[in-house]
Formats: C-alpha cells, sequence, structure tokens
C-alpha cells in the first residue's frame, strides 16, 4: 500500500466524515484494489464497478451517449460523468474515475497511452466535478493501468487535503 492510499482513510473519516465510491475503466478494478487494501476501509468506501462498455456506462453510470460515441468514451467530460454516476449509484459524498487508452490505438490515432480521471465532490445537492489528464509515454498496458489508479488516489489524498483546509 502506498504512502497516499494509507493517508487516505485518514482524511476520509476527518470530521465530516466522508464516503468514497470508484467508477473504473482504463484501470479496471485497480484503484479499488488499492483503497480496499487500506485496513478498515469499509468504514469510508462504498463501492465501486469496472464499466467497460459505452452501454454499460450509459446504463449503470449515466453516461451521455452520443458525446462518448465521438470520443470512445475518452475524454474528461466522460471521465466526470462516470464519476458522478458513481457518487450517485452508491450514494456516495465522493467518487472517482478513470478512463482512457491503455496502449496506443491507430483506429483512434492514440501513439501513447493516456488516461483522464475525474473526482466528484457532493456539494448539498451538487456535484462539483474535476479532472486530470495523465500522460504514460511509453508504458506498457499494465504500467499506465497502475500509474493511472496511483494518480486517481493520490488526486483523492489531493482533493481531501484541500476540504480540510
Amino acid at each position: 500500500m502506498n504512502a497516499d492510499a494509507a493517508e487516505l482513510k485518514a482524511l476520509m473519516l476527518r470530521t465530516p466524515r466522508r464516503t468514497l465510491a470508484v467508477a473504473e475503466s482504463l484501470t479496471c478494478g485497480r484503484v479499488q484494489a488499492q483503497v480496499g487494501a487500506i485496513s478498515g476501509a469499509s468504514e469510508f468506501f462504498l463501492g465501486g464497478m469496472t464499466a467497460y462498455s459505452l452501454d454499460q456506462k450509459v446504463k449503470l453510470l449515466g453516461v451521455e451517449r452520443a458525446a462518448a460515441e465521438k470520443v470512445n468514451c475518452v475524454s474528461a467530460a466522460v471521465a466526470e460523468q462516470m464519476a458522478r454516476g458513481a457518487g450517485k449509484l452508491f450514494g456516495a459524498d465522493i467518487a472517482a474515475a478513470t478512463t482512457g487508452y491503455a496502449e496506443p490505438s491507430a483506429e483512434w490515432q492514440v501513439a501513447q497511452p493516456f488516461a483522464w480521471f475525474a473526482l466528484a465532490r457532493r456539494d448539498s445537492a451538487n456535484w462539483i466535478l474535476t479532472s486530470r489528464r495523465i500522460e504514460c509515454p511509453g508504458a506498457s498496458r499494465l504500467e499506465t493501468q497502475e500509474r493511472v489508479a496511483g494518480a486517481t488516489i493520490a488526486g483523492l489524498v489531493a482533493l481531501l487535503r484541500e476540504l480540510r483546509a
């Protein structure tokens, strides 16, 4: 377990206590695995899912089909919709999502792996959304998935530190 994951629990359980949900595509469960490796994660982690296909992203997470089709489900907007959808689905205060290319794709003119992760934070009746692009030039499929999962956990920690301040 990395240092960010260890800090995540302390930050989630500070007053006010918060809950977390995760929706993954590119990382295929790696964010959930890092959260689940934290002893006592059940005190704040409500659950997560991997939704690889467009149909499941639409059905389960409320992703807008037409816009997602144009970008092969890889954009800041899609990641943000996935995060918000996971937050709503699980009833969480904070949610994270990942989407991207774990390897080059000639069909989509992607020369190097990259991804988007998004964070959604519930504020009264609204969701505050942020996203960040992670570049992974030269990385293997598994290296890309691990880097993006780590960046997502680090993003959650940074968000929670900001909320604490």
